[in-house]
């Protein structure tokens, strides 16, 4: 007898190829027409996870999961692969890169258990370890990844105070080149500074693309109580001084 999450995924299945087979727009779809729309959904869930929004969070899922599917059916159609190859991939994945679960490894915490990862991934043919790092990330992500990655096989700072002392550097020689306005050596060092102040959030496990999307959300609802503050009123933010506005933002910071 199938268990209950057995049949909801046989249901999923069932219904993707009866789209397949009767709607127009799904009939239509190939992996290129899909592939914006999953990037499209996979923001979606990040926007449910900032807000901690759990129903939200269900529903993104499910967008995604159909996306997932989707894909495996139009690789079917092509004789390439179906969904159980893709399940069964990502099972010997996980049981291959496992080996402190699966195998006799042992390992004494989270360092270690990314070590042997990023090890294994070079012992499956990989020329570099950064191999795995999309290139179409968002720069701030993708300097995450990397520092991850290369962190993975030792090539990492000691200590967080290391990676200050750089970031002080950097800034250091950020503003050396701004007193001179060569634009390109200031976009070069400006860069310099984030990817410095990037492994310092590493260090002290905070992620910065969720650090600056809390940064957002709080700058927002600041600026959108300014703005409801300045209409109650009569009031326009252009006709305002920066004194003058900054007297609601200092309000907004106590709500």
């Amino acid at each position: 007898m199938k268990k209950p999450e057995e049949k909801s995924f046989s249901k999923l299945l069932k219904i993707m190829d009866e789209l397949r087979a009767g709607c127009p727009w799904d009939k239509k779809q190939t992996i290129h027409t899909l592939s914006h729309l999953t990037i499209e959904e996979t923001y979606e869930l990040t926007d449910a996870i900032l807000e901690e929004d759990f129903e939200s969070m269900k529903g993104e899922l499910g967008d995604i999961l159909l996306h997932i599917v989707f894909y495996a059916k139009i690789a079917s159609e092509k004789n390439k692969f179906d969904i159980e190859d893709v399940i069964e991939t990502i099972c010997k994945k996980l049981i291959h890169r496992h080996p402190h679960i699966y195998g006799n490894t042992k390992v004494e915490n989270e360092e270690e258990v990314k070590q042997n990862w990023e090890n294994l991934k070079l012992k499956e043919g990989k020329n570099s370890v950064l191999e795995g790092v999309p290139k179409s990330l968002p720069a701030l992500v993708k300097a995450q990844r990397i520092q991850d990655k290369v962190a993975g096989v030792g090539f990492d700072w000691e200590k967080p105070e290391q990676i200050l002392d750089k970031v002080k550097e950097e800034i250091e020689e950020f503003e050396l080149e701004a007193k001179t306005q060569n634009h390109e050596k200031m976009e070069e060092e400006f860069g310099d500074m984030l990817f410095a102040l990037i492994n310092y959030a590493r260090h002290h496990n905070i992620n910065p693309e969720r650090a600056l999307q809390l940064t957002n959300k709080k700058f927002t609802n600041r600026f959108i109580y300014l703005e409801k503050e300045t209409q109650k009123q009569h009031l326009k933010l252009q006709d305002m001084t920066l004194d003058e506005m900054n007297k609601f933002w200092e309000e907004a910071k106590n709500l």
